[in-house]
C-alpha cells in the first residue's frame, strides 16, 4: 500500500481536497491519501466544502492536521499545493510540488476551477502508478 500526502500550509483547501479526490478514485488495494498542513486551520475553508458537496464530497466535519514528521513517516509521496516557501521538505521523502492557487476567499466558480485541476492531476497521478481504481 503506497500513502501519499498532500500538504499545504494551513490543510483548509487545496490538500483537503486533493485528499478526497484520491481517496474517491483510488483503488483502495493500492493506495491511499493523506492531507496536512505546517500551519493547520481551525476548519477546511467554507468555499472549499461548498465545491465538493457538489460532487458529493462531505468535508463539513474535517479537521486540518499538522504535517509533523511522525505522520511524515508512514508517507512514500508527499505532493506539496502550491505554497511556495512555506512548503514542507521532508528529508528522505519523494516530493512534487502542483502549482495551484489558494482557493480561500475565492468566488466559488475559481473554485471549481481550482478542485477540477486537482481533480485532473490525480487521475493523471493515478493512472501514472496504476492505482486508478476499476
Amino acid at each position: 500500500m503506497t500513502t501519499v500526502i498532500f500538504a499545504c500550509v494551513h490543510n483548509a483547501g487545496r490538500s483537503q481536497m486533493a485528499e478526497a479526490l484520491f481517496n474517491l478514485l483510488a483503488d483502495p488495494g493500492k493506495a491511499r491519501a493523506l492531507s496536512a498542513g505546517t500551519r493547520p486551520g481551525r476548519t477546511v475553508h467554507p468555499e472549499v466544502v461548498l465545491v465538493m458537496a457538489e460532487l458529493g464530497i462531505d468535508l463539513e466535519a474535517v479537521t486540518p492536521k499538522l504535517l509533523s514528521d511522525d505522520f511524515a513517516r508512514q508517507a512514500n509521496l508527499l505532493i506539496t499545493m502550491g505554497c511556495g516557501d512555506a512548503c514542507p521538505h521532508i528529508p528522505g521523502l519523494v516530493r512534487d510540488d502542483w502549482p495551484l492557487p489558494d482557493p480561500k476567499g475565492r468566488p466559488l466558480d475559481e473554485v471549481r476551477a481550482i478542485r477540477d485541476q486537482i481533480r485532473s492531476r490525480v487521475i493523471a497521478l493515478l493512472t501514472r502508478q496504476d492505482w486508478l481504481r476499476t
